[in-house]
């Protein structure tokens, strides 16, 4: 059984609670990283950044965020090092995502698209498996590199 982490702020908070009941009665183990209730004057970074590390350390397997775009969510979780998240709008991508980019972390915008294909972009994220062919992996490889370099202390040509 797959651990699925589930966050959203106040534009996605009733579309988490659906999402979070069909993914429990569809056998998967779901954690609730927030909001816990709806909160109008939340902010998405204080929200998605537990799920972020969440999935970053590996304490579930996959996680799910959603905001009113989907794009706060995403710009916010990408800044955790070990998270590949991306704002996905249909399933394609949700599967590619994963079987081709290693994605981790499905972000989505409660206020753009509905329960139904909410749903379909779910099942389509944590259905996908990583492919993990030599041309993925080189990539993924190079991601991680450059991650790494990203959170090196930044060090000015003047400091020579």
């Amino acid at each position: 059984m797959m651990t699925v982490g589930i966050a959203a702020d106040h534009a996605g908070f009733e579309q988490k609670e659906q999402l979070m009941a069909k993914l429990a009665e569809a056998g998967y183990d779901v954690r609730d990283y927030g909001a816990k209730t709806y909160d109008p004057a939340d902010d998405y970074p204080d929200i998605i950044v537990p799920l972020a590390q969440a999935v970053a350390r590996r304490e579930v397997a996959r996680g799910i965020a959603v905001c009113g775009s989907g794009v706060g969510v995403s710009v916010a979780a990408n800044k955790i090092l070990g998270v590949r998240a991306a704002l996905i709008t249909e399933t394609y991508s949700a599967r590619q995502g994963v079987e081709h980019d290693d994605m981790n972390l499905l972000c989505l915008g409660g206020r753009v698209i509905g329960p139904m294909l909410i749903w379909e972009l779910a099942t389509a994220f944590l259905q996908a498996e990583y492919d993990g062919g030599e041309r993925f992996e080189r990539r993924l490889q190079k991601v991680i590199a450059l991650e790494k370099q990203l959170t090196k202390p930044h060090t000015s040509q003047t400091d020579n």
